[in-house]
């Protein structure tokens, strides 16, 4: 995953909430999945204006973008998320589905979770 905000790449942990759904013989997410560190976690350092955190750092700093630790704050589910395919009663994740941070920031993947292996 990327953040627009963030310094660095992030990965996309999925915690079953009931049964555990696997694809390609991992777990699958939906898009309630948004619980910051357990599902996803930090993107290295922010850079978001918005960040209280970045905004303190960047007064001290006299004006000078002061970057701070990353620590995703996700108000709203992923979307849009797969209609038609359902991860413990909820529409399932994929590589087109994106979340906004409170900070600003637009996460998406930058890789799909599923690969198909050729033997």
């Amino acid at each position: 995953m990327a953040c627009t905000f963030g310094m660095a790449p992030s990965s996309f942990i999925a915690v079953p909430e009931g049964p555990p759904v696997n694809a390609s013989k991992m777990p699958a997410g939906n898009i309630t999945h948004i619980i910051p560190i357990e599902n996803i976690p930090p993107f290295g350092m922010c850079m978001s204006p918005t960040n209280p955190q970045v905004a303190a750092a960047t007064t001290a700093a006299l004006g000078v973008l002061t970057p701070m630790p990353c620590i995703p704050v996700i108000p709203d589910p992923w979307s849009p998320g797969n209609p038609t395919v359902m991860v413990n009663k909820m529409p399932a994740l994929n590589n087109t589905c994106m979340c906004t941070c409170t900070w600003g920031g637009v996460i998406t993947f930058t890789e799909a979770g599923q690969m198909t292996v050729m033997d």
